[in-house]
């Protein structure tokens, strides 16, 4: 256990910018948890609607042992989150969006989980899905209905399941390290990094948490034609890579062959909005993730040969065509 750790105790991290108001529904989920044991670090991602900080603090003066609220400079969701568990006291990691809330139960069953089961890094159990017109979906959402025993090498090519979804155990959160200063696919990359520490898991077959969709803004929506956004999206991909080699996971296994095409299809948008060194490098961690055998089919060479007559930026933009007039 680490040092200052408070045994039994979960700490939720909330990281917020300018959500007052699902800010007041996410910190009253995790106050309506049974499990007596918490603490609640609200982190504002330096908000500049006027508001959210001032709910921020009136949620702490109305929970003074429950909850505290600290500002940074904004540096987005991931460092947000990093600044709250450095501040966490707990043995267990609760990290949860904004704009998303838990159910009730969640950490009793969750905690009791990773106590039965003490090789397991890591509790999940199922995640509905609120759709922007307000709808529940009741059903699991993602693969959250489905128990697995270890992340990789399922978590290669998706992140199967929501912020809310996971507790984690403090420690394997600090052997990770801390979270990235990137603002897109930061999420999976933590959880690649995790997973590549074996990243056990403690199944529990109850509903816990509500991911909800809205029209306000969301990271996670842009074009593929933004730059910043596909730069984000090299680098968290890059690392996910290295987590899965860390891993030992092989061209032989199915999920990685999956990631090589994820990789080359990246390395073609990136390519298609002028950002060459990043493309060149997807295309060649494409080829490792591939294989020796199946880097050398022929979408392979003769992207390869493009690349060589045109550059990256034009051979990207070719290979969009084509694929738009095979459509």
């Amino acid at each position: 256990m680490c040092d200052g750790m408070t045994p039994g105790l979960v700490s939720t991290i909330i990281p917020v910018y300018n959500r007052p108001e699902q800010l007041r529904e996410a910190v009253a989920s995790v106050l309506a948890q049974d499990y007596e044991a918490i603490e609640i670090i609200i982190v504002d991602d330096a908000s500049t609607d006027g508001v959210t900080y001032e709910v921020a603090q009136q949620l702490c003066s109305t929970n003074r042992c429950k909850v505290q609220a600290v500002t940074q400079v904004n540096g987005g969701p991931g460092i947000a989150r990093e600044h709250g568990r450095q501040l966490a006291q707990g043995e267990f990691i609760q990290y949860l969006d904004s704009d998303d809330i838990l159910l009730p139960g969640k950490f009793t069953a969750q905690v009791a989980a990773l106590r039965e089961k003490p090789e397991a890094d890591v509790a999940y159990g199922i995640t509905y899905f609120r759709d922007h017109a307000g709808v529940l979906h009741r059903e699991p959402h993602k693969d959250t209905g489905v128990e697995r025993e270890t992340m990789f090498p399922s978590f290669l090519n998706s992140r199967w399941w929501e912020t809310a979804t996971p507790m984690y155990r403090a420690t394997v959160c600090e052997k990770a390290g801390p979270w990235t200063n990137l603002r897109l696919e930061e999420d999976w990359e933590y959880d690649c990094r995790i997973a590549a520490l074996g990243g056990r898991l403690a199944y529990c077959a109850i509903p816990v948490s509500e991911h909800r969709d809205h029209i306000g803004d969301r990271l996670s929506r842009g074009s593929a034609l933004d730059t910043g956004r596909q730069k984000e999206r090299a680098i968290a991909e890059a690392l996910i890579f290295k987590h899965a080699k860390t891993f030992g996971l092989t061209p032989h296994v199915p999920e990685m062959q999956t990631f090589a095409r994820s990789l080359f299809l990246l390395s073609r948008q990136c390519g298609v909005v002028g950002l060459s060194a990043e493309s060149e490098h997807l295309f060649k961690l494409s080829q490792q993730a591939a294989g020796p055998l199946n880097s050398r089919r022929g979408d392979y060479k003769i992207y390869w040969a493009a690349t060589k007559v045109v550059g990256w930026k034009w051979a990207g933009r070719l290979a969009v065509f084509v694929e738009r007039c095979k459509q």
